[in-house]
């Protein structure tokens, strides 16, 4: 198979972009392949929580200017439905990941009930691709690396997690592309995600300190930017009033964000530097 043929959308197609250096090499890769026109009945869509890096956002408005990708911005919104954004009215300020917060009860997203993802964006995109464009099966695309095994072993394994309409398809798995690969190829860009780029990857990615991340790269997060930590210590100081137990706090198994704010000044390396993130639908 040739990567211009895995990068081919036939039929109904999503592309998942997910405002990292992943999902914009597909992006391209799949422009590519079509001679630079997006394809019929092929829409890249962004599914913006409001926990995103500013940076992520432009980044996700640069594709779209340089590659013409037609990005259609998807938010969650109270009682389970949707709305359409622009990079310039985007939320930047966790509304929409408050809003399914709201919708749950104020009980919060932890790693046994990792609602969040599947909310904001898996069915938020759903709920938009039978509403807006009357699909009944397509093909999603996201942007999962050769060097994620678990997650590609995930997906071969059951490609319609979600709804037996949806098909997932790993264009950059199927070509061996790699954080190898994809940290060459935006070196060699006119334009990068205004995050670090280690070798590919960015511990920046995603909701800024998603629970999912391992402890010491999140206190790493807040003594860079402690205002990151606010938003998150205010959701579980809510959540103590309504919730017990795994629903209370986004993590049980580590200190809270407020104790971790409190921790960075003087405690950044008490952490193990082994922790493992656990892996989720969001992609790079």
């Amino acid at each position: 198979m040739s990567i211009f043929n895995s990068f081919k959308a036939v039929g109904p197609t999503i592309i998942q972009f997910s405002m990292g250096r992943s999902s914009g090499v597909m992006a391209e890769k799949v422009m590519e392949a079509h001679d630079g026109k997006r394809p019929e009945d092929t829409f890249f869509i962004v599914e913006n929580t409001g926990k995103e890096d500013e940076a992520s956002l432009k980044f996700a408005d640069d594709c779209d200017k340089h590659w013409g990708l037609g990005l259609i911005w998807l938010e969650y919104t109270d009682g389970g439905g949707y709305k359409q954004v622009t990079y310039e009215t985007a939320s930047r300020n966790g509304e929409p990941f408050e809003a399914v917060i709201r919708q749950r009860g104020g009980v919060l997203p932890n790693p046994r009930s990792r609602y969040c993802s599947s909310e904001l964006k898996t069915r938020t995109v759903h709920r938009f691709i039978r509403n807006e464009l009357g699909w009944s099966d397509w093909d999603t695309m996201l942007g999962i690396r050769a060097d994620e095994p678990s997650r590609v072993s995930k997906f071969r394994s059951n490609p319609h997690p979600e709804t037996k309409s949806e098909t997932i398809v790993l264009p950059l798995a199927e070509t061996n592309v790699t954080a190898k690969d994809v940290g060459n190829f935006w070196k060699c860009n006119s334009f990068d995600l205004g995050l670090p780029n280690m070798n590919g990857k960015t511990m920046h990615g995603n909701c800024d300190l998603c629970f999912l991340k391992p402890t010491r790269q999140v206190v790493s997060l807040i003594q860079e930017k402690p205002e990151r930590a606010v938003w998150w210590a205010k959701q579980e100081q809510a959540a103590e009033a309504v919730a017990h137990g795994a629903g209370n706090r986004f993590r049980n198994d580590r200190p809270s964000y407020a104790q971790m704010l409190n921790f960075t000044d003087r405690q950044g390396d008490m952490f193990d530097p082994n922790e493992q993130a656990i892996s989720c639908f969001c992609g790079d």
